[in-house]
């Protein structure tokens, strides 16, 4: 690697310097300085527990790859950490593969017309959700997904959402008409990912890994996307698989190394290849880039950076990867960049960003 910019150095000291306020170890209780781990912490009980596997993380990590080459490395970017809700991405990108082999011809279409009896033609409402509803976070789609009901994620606030808090979470919110109300629901992303599990009718770590992060150069590490420990259901014809959530919200989800994150960024970047094999189709990365019409700041299950406000210092074409604990995979077509900023504490991110995206710009 060649040796990096001061200005570059500069960033990358910033970045390992401030580090996460999470303890290392997911059962420890806070220390002095420390917050608690994870977001299950926030929930009325007694959803406020664990239902899934955690492990011990490490420090302040990451990588920098401009020109699709990698320019800068910090940390322990080979290890494999859990990355939160970065995998709702993954899911919008099984999405696209669902699109590109025909199982999913319109995301327009209510998810009952393919998929009956797995909780989206029990009602009037669910049957109006659609999966772009789903992809989009408009879905309001309501009932228990694996013990766990929608409404534990209502009024739930998220730092990137613009709009003030205007509820108690896990408040009785009056439901909207699906994709009239926009809200960051980590119940109804699980049930996106059971609706994915039965249109591929195999187990969506085994789908993405053949289809989405091999073919994106990665997969060596230990990769693995673990479910809760009661998140299992029957494929007829298939028999018992474990649906898994898109994120760490009460356990399990994604564990990945960073270089593979990056990989994964890159063939965004390049608009849905990878070293000139096609993973996901053109049409499908830019409607993920492309505006929620209700929610500006969001694509389809990808931050946005419109206008430069969101993200300042990143290009206003930017758009991210988040997760909690510190998490941004964020892609940069202006600065034809992929930077991933792993535990980093989300007081010191825009700081972060700002002096990375300095960097990168003067060469």
């Amino acid at each position: 690697m060649p040796a990096m910019h001061p200005l570059l150095d500069d960033a990358v000291h910033f970045a390992q310097a401030h580090e996460t306020p999470w303890p290392r170890d997911p059962l420890a209780a806070p220390g002095p300085g420390e917050t608690p781990w994870g977001v299950h912490h926030d929930d009325p009980p007694p959803f406020n527990r664990l239902r899934g596997p955690v492990h011990a993380r490490g420090g302040a990590s990451g990588v920098v790859w401009q020109h699709g080459k990698e320019i800068a490395a910090w940390g322990e970017p080979g290890r494999t950490e859990l990355t939160f809700s970065v995998a709702k991405t993954y899911l919008a990108l099984l999405a696209g593969v669902a699109q590109r082999d025909g199982l999913l011809p319109d995301e327009d279409e209510p998810v009952a017309a393919r998929l009956p009896g797995i909780g989206f033609d029990d009602s009037a409402h669910n049957r109006a959700v659609t999966w772009a509803h789903l992809l989009t976070q408009t879905s309001e789609w309501e009932g228990t997904c694996f013990g766990l009901p929608d409404s534990v994620d209502r009024w739930r606030k998220v730092a990137q959402d613009p709009r003030p808090a205007a509820g108690p979470k896990g408040g009785a919110r009056p439901l909207q008409a699906p994709g009239t109300y926009w809200e960051y629901n980590d119940v109804r992303i699980n049930q996106l990912a059971l609706a994915l599990l039965h249109l591929f009718r195999r187990p969506l770590p085994e789908v993405f890994l053949e289809r989405v992060l091999v073919p994106s150069g990665g997969g060596d590490d230990d990769f693995a996307w673990r479910g809760y420990d009661d998140a299992w259901t029957e494929l007829p014809g298939v028999g018992r698989v474990q649906s898994v959530p898109g994120g760490t919200h009460w356990g399990a989800g994604v564990s990945i190394g960073a270089r593979d994150q990056a990989r994964i960024g890159q063939m965004l970047l390049d608009g849905g290849t990878r070293n000139g094999r096609r993973v996901v189709a053109a049409e499908w990365i830019a409607g993920m880039v492309s505006p929620c019409p209700i929610a500006p700041f969001y694509g389809r299950l990808l931050w946005l950076n419109r206008g430069g406000l969101a993200f300042p210092g990143a290009s206003g074409s930017a758009f991210f990867m988040l997760g909690a604990g510190g998490h941004h995979v964020w892609i940069d077509p202006a600065l034809d960049a992929v930077v991933v900023l792993r535990w980093l504490d989300p007081l010191h991110a825009a700081a972060a960003i700002r002096k990375v995206a300095t960097a990168l710009a003067s060469g």
